[in-house]
């Protein structure tokens, strides 16, 4: 069969030269393609006449003696197998059949193969399953006992071993079904989220900090938290990749979805001073696609980032034509709120509306009071000109300002901690009278803007202004500014007075913190809560008398901040981020007191307006009404209750889109021909109802007819089970990809998966509820010697558990773990030396967690890129550098000592010998068998439960003659010295927690069986 016996030998030894890549093929001989094998090469020979081999120039080649024509070349490094020559001949003589790559043809369910042994198969798996065996001629294994089945199920589908409780139920119940209403248990369990969502985790690059030099933190887990709920209540597979990719874009998106799109902004961002921020966007851009490739397609798109693919018919355009689907997006960084923070706010807009209805009902004549003054602000405003500085003289330090469309400029690279900005522009408008700063919203800063802060905050403390002639530009004089406004928020009181400090610079200030008065620790624009955040400002400057040449004016101004930092007393975190500068030579130049949203209000009649600009106006007048300010107060005291939120990296559509061009050999300062979004002509077809956007490309990732997304995600959930994939490479189905051992089961799976309405958890249950699922794990030496690792899976499952899950299991069997679901990550105890330099970048902050934030599960341990945490990466955790379908499983023997010295397993150690002293029975025997319990689920032989009695009376010993003191090990990290069980001793509890260590460290204790 081409596909299976063929095909992956043309790709490991000949499609480096003679494949889909015209860039580097060689001798125009194409071999991946019927057509460039049957066509004429550049010596005119063919290299494959079906049917004879002598004719054939790829055969000859290939038997040849002499080293100039034998193929492959000897400096390939790649050498045939008798048996490959063979095959490869056979091939030819046999017609020379070419057939498209399985994995590249959309799945269909298969018959089931007619096994003999149809009394051991639960489910259609055991057939597939059964019949490789018997082609083997190998038997399954018989099935495993019930605790060995529990701790099976209980790790595989939540992550934590059972409870003693859970056990004994099992073993007691003996109905037909007691195995089922185990699997439906765990199902339903808020933890199954937590042990598959971190699965996921791994193929979103899922890190708690930004990478690279800084490695800043940063706040994403509502996406953790999306992810481990979306997997709990079963989303559909199709849909949990459709919200991920473009949650934003669908009608009436939910927060949720929007946080969704958090996976492709998983990210790092690199914020080092000189970057070039054009740069690392598009090394962001290459991660979201080679996210997309292994995550969702399980295809090494990536290789085409730079030319076409050298074994798979991806072609260099085709890669940037999907990547023309996701470039079109901004940076964004939105506020986000849990349901009980939601709650909250509601609850205090109703406080507030019911305080606004009851000024309406108590206040006569307030319609027209209110018509009065929307009719003094709608005269006419000032005509404002848009200065446009050149570009280069924006800058400070590693910021840039990037021009926008509308005359803004929004800063890129390092946000300084202090910076002060000049720009200059030439202008011919006369009579300059007034100059206008606006600090405007920009959907890639953070928080929307309008600064750059960690809050989304902008702040500024002098503006300045100088004038020069245009064809005398060094004849420059400062500008006396007299008079200034400002918007307002609620609770501040208006900007309008200007001060000299005799150092010859001109600054506002005015009776409030809100303020430009040239004061370190204040600033105008600085954040006023929760309520205001994200709230573009306004300023206008009025000069002391016009301006005007006759040549035309240069002028120059100087912006200046001195609130940017990450980590400031004060609270006040703030950067320039997008802005504009414009002036005017019109007199009646003011500020305008309006919102935006209020202001485009007034221009709709009264019937006509939108509920929320009902509500802005009203709100507005509201604030104006003298007789009203208790209640004013009222309002104000409750929007500074408002809770503060989070915020979560996502994805946002530009409203002008972006051009995408075919980057030459991947680098950005190459950019080739442009191109239009699209998709691989080898895969499925684009949804022809689609517009070309975000959202059609994540239909298109999960149409039924995508031959590998379905395939992609079984095999991932077959590997988490048995340790490797159907197919061995999870993050590559490609041609070449290892051979699948039971493709037809990975196509029924995946024909599964979608009739199943995409449910993972009706595909796990199959999977669990299988004969070859529940198989005993125990090998024979010749069936170890024939399959090694289980790949015909004629046994059981056995390996060790990932890394989080080893802690977990430590905390869990300790009785230390807090079972809380959700929320922001924790900070349980590791070196402080870790983040400080010259370990680190910079010191890090590592708040270690106090109470049961300590002892959570380790999916919510806070992750460092650049210093990650000891015991997951002991255990093989991925750093979340970049997409991770498969991890790998090594045995060291760090691990080892991590699982008897790091400082958390002590502390388990310690509480599952209180727990033993207190719980565990009245003889040494029965609190072994106990202890023993808690950690591996099943009763301990006699013999291992001598060898524990004898350690204990060895170590009991030691403790009470004096010459240890037990609290050196029963105590705290701290020295707190726990309250013992009535009847027991300090040393009894010190050789018990001896005995917990051994216990905690066996290889059993941490692998599945």
């Amino acid at each position: 069969e081409f596909t299976r016996d063929i095909r992956p030998i043309l790709a490991s030894k000949c499609f480096a030269c003679h494949g889909a890549d015209s860039g580097v093929r060689k001798a125009k001989l194409r071999l991946d393609t019927l057509e460039g094998a049957l066509g004429a090469a550049e010596s005119g020979a063919h290299a494959v006449v079906p049917g004879k081999p002598e004719e054939s120039e790829l055969y000859q080649r290939i038997i040849v003696d002499d080293p100039e024509e034998h193929m492959p070349p000897a400096k390939s490094g790649k050498t045939l197998t008798a048996d490959e020559v063979a095959k490869l001949k056979r091939w030819v003589a046999e017609g020379a059949t070419y057939q498209k790559h399985w994995a590249f043809e959309a799945p269909t369910r298969p018959a089931l193969p007619k096994v003999e042994n149809g009394g051991w198969c639960r489910n259609p798996i055991d057939w597939f399953v059964a019949a490789r065996l018997a082609k083997e001629g190998l038997k399954a294994s018989p099935e495993a006992d019930k605790v060995t089945l529990i701790r099976r199920l209980s790790l595989d589908l939540i992550g934590l071993p059972p409870t003693l409780g859970e056990v004994d139920a099992f073993l007691a119940d003996e109905d037909r079904d007691a195995y089922e209403k185990v699997v439906d248990r765990l199902l339903k369990s808020p933890h199954y989220g937590e042990r598959w969502g971190r699965l996921w985790l791994d193929a979103a690059r899922y890190a708690d900090s930004d990478g690279y030099e800084k490695d800043k933190s940063r706040q994403v887990w509502f996406y953790r938290n999306w992810v481990i709920d979306a997997i709990n209540r079963d989303l559909p597979y199709d849909k949990f990749i459709i919200e991920q990719v473009a949650g934003d874009l669908l009608p009436e998106a939910t927060q949720d979805q929007v946080v969704a799109t958090g996976f492709l902004r998983n990210s790092m961002i690199n914020e080092e001073g000189g970057v070039d921020p054009e740069q690392f966007r598009m090394e962001a851009m290459f991660d979201r696609m080679d996210a997309i490739g292994k995550g969702v397609l399980g295809l090494t798109i990536q290789c085409a980032q730079c030319h076409s693919h050298k074994y798979d018919p991806l072609t260099h355009d085709e890669y940037y034509r999907m990547f023309a689907f996701l470039n079109d997006t901004h940076e964004a960084n939105v506020p986000v709120y849990t349901p009980t923070e939601l709650k909250l706010s509601a609850d205090i807009f109703r406080q507030i509306r019911e305080i606004e209805d009851e000024l309406r009902h108590k206040t006569d004549g307030w319609g027209e009071a209110m018509a009065s003054w929307e009719k003094s602000l709608s005269g006419a405003q000032a005509e404002w000109s848009v200065v446009q500085p050149v570009v280069d003289d924006i800058s400070n330090g590693g910021q840039r300002f990037l021009p926008m469309p509308d005359g803004s400029f929004t800063a890129q690279g390092y946000a300084p901690t202090k910076s002060r900005v000049s720009m200059s522009v030439r202008t011919d408008l006369k009579n300059i009278i007034a100059f206008r700063l606006e600090l405007l919203n920009d959907p890639n800063l953070p928080l929307g803007g309008p600064g750059r802060s960690i809050t989304g905050t902008g702040a500024l403390t002098e503006f300045e202004v100088e004038a020069a002639p245009a064809d005398n530009p060094g004849k420059v004089e400062r500008i006396k500014l007299v008079k200034a406004t400002a918007d307002v928020n609620p609770g501040e009181k208006p900007l309008d007075a200007i001060f000299d400090d005799h150092s010859g610079k001109k600054r506002m200030t005015g009776p409030i913190s809100f303020a430009i008065d040239g004061k370190e620790e204040t600033a105008w624009g600085i954040d006023a809560g929760p309520s205001r955040r994200n709230v573009p400002r306004k300023a206008v400057f009025v000069a002391e008398k016009p301006v005007s040449f006759a040549a035309g004016t240069v002028l120059t101004f100087y912006l200046k901040q001195n609130h940017g930092g990450w980590n400031s007393d004060d609270n006040q975190n703030n950067n320039l981020g997008r802005f504009r500068i414009s002036i005017t030579a019109a007199t009646n130049a003011e500020a305008d007191p309006l919102s935006k949203e209020a202001r485009a209000a007034l221009g709709v009649s009264a019937g006509q307006r939108t509920p929320r600009q009902v509500v802005a106006l009203f709100e507005t007048w509201r604030r104006t009404v003298a007789e009203w300010k208790e209640a004013n107060e009222r309002i104000e005291g409750l929007l500074k209750t408002l809770p503060e939120g989070s915020s979560q990296l996502v994805l946002n559509a530009r409203e002008v889109p972006r051009m995408t061009s075919v980057l030459e050999r991947g680098d950005f300062l190459k950019p080739g021909k442009a191109v239009e979004p699209g998709v691989p002509e080898f895969l499925n077809k684009m949804p022809g109802d689609g517009l070309p956007n975000r959202l059609t490309f994540a239909r298109w990732l999960v149409d039924r007819q995508a031959p590998t997304t379905a395939r992609a995600a079984v095999n991932r959930v077959w590997q988490a089970y048995f340790g490797t994939g159907v197919v061995g490479t999870s993050e590559d189905l490609g041609s070449q990809c290892e051979s699948p051992s039971h493709k037809d089961l990975l196509d029924w799976m995946a024909v599964e998966l979608m009739d199943k309405g995409w449910s993972l958890k009706a595909l796990q249950k199959v999977i669990v509820s299988s004969s070859t699922y529940r198989q005993s794990s125990k090998v024979t030496p010749e069936l170890l010697a024939k399959d090694p690792y289980n790949r015909l899976l004629a046994r059981g499952p056995r390996f060790r558990v990932d890394a989080e899950l080893v802690r977990d299991v430590a905390l869990a069997a300790s009785g230390l773990l807090d079972r809380k679901v959700g929320g922001p990550s924790v900070f349980p105890p590791t070196p402080d030396f870790l983040f400080q330099p010259p370990v680190s970048y910079g010191p890090k902050t590592w708040p270690e967690s106090k109470g049961g934030d300590r002892y959570r599960r380790a999916i919510y341990t806070f992750r460092y890129r650049s210093v990650p945490f000891p015991v997951l990466q002991t255990f093989d955790a991925p750093n979340g550098d970049f997409s991770c379908v498969r991890r790998a499983r090594s045995n060291t023997p760090m691990q080892a000592l991590v699982t008897l010295n790091e400082p958390e397993f002590l502390e388990c150690a310690r509480a599952l010998a209180l727990r033993t002293l207190q719980d565990g029975g009245g003889s040494e025997a029965e609190r072994v068998a106990y202890a023993f319990r808690r950690c591996v689920a099943r009763r301990p032989t006699s013999a291992e439960s001598a060898s524990l009695l004898g350690l204990l009376e060895k170590e009991l010993k030691r403790f009470t003659s004096g010459g240890l003191n037990p609290w050196d090990l029963a105590a705290s990290n701290t020295g707190e010295k726990p309250a013992l069980p009535e009847g027991t001793t300090a040393p009894q509890l010190a050789a018990w927690t001896v005995v917990s260590r051994v216990l905690l460290n066996l290889d059993e204790t941490i692998t599945k069986e």
